[in-house]
């Protein structure tokens, strides 16, 4: 079922904040699909899904070298599960990271620290779902 990501109904909105692991994928140069396991983090006020990563990684890769390319986020729980696709922004810039990051650790846990950590930021304009 299709949704809005400007007016999830409580329970998506709830599901979201469930400390749950999903799925990411961008695409590779040459257009095949990198699905990977994350951690992520929504933001329905600005409507991204953020994901931390350290810039030589190979999502972190496909983003620079497909600029404005679409993303999508998985996250699955027995019968339930949502998707949420967009454009992906690769970012290093100090305040959008620590934003990136404190979401993250509310989330889940502090991370590691890295010198090289950077954010992907998917604008979530389609959200799929079940349950």
């Amino acid at each position: 079922m299709a949704l809005d990501p400007a007016h999830l109904p409580d329970e998506v909105v709830s599901f979201l904040t469930e400390r749950h692991l999903g799925t990411l994928t961008t695409l590779r140069a040459d257009g095949s699909p990198h699905v990977v396991a994350i951690a992520f983090t929504w933001d329905g006020e600005a409507g991204l899904a953020r994901v931390i990563s350290f810039a030589d990684s190979r999502k972190a890769r496909n983003l620079l070298t497909s600029p404005g390319s679409r993303a999508a986020v998985c996250q699955v729980d027995g019968g339930r599960w949502l998707t949420l696709e967009g454009p992906a922004e690769l970012t290093d810039d100090p305040e959008r990271v620590a934003e990136a990051v404190r979401r993250y650790t509310e989330r889940y846990r502090p991370p590691k620290e890295r010198t090289d950590r950077v954010a992907i930021e998917i604008r979530v304009d389609r959200v799929l779902g079940r349950g």
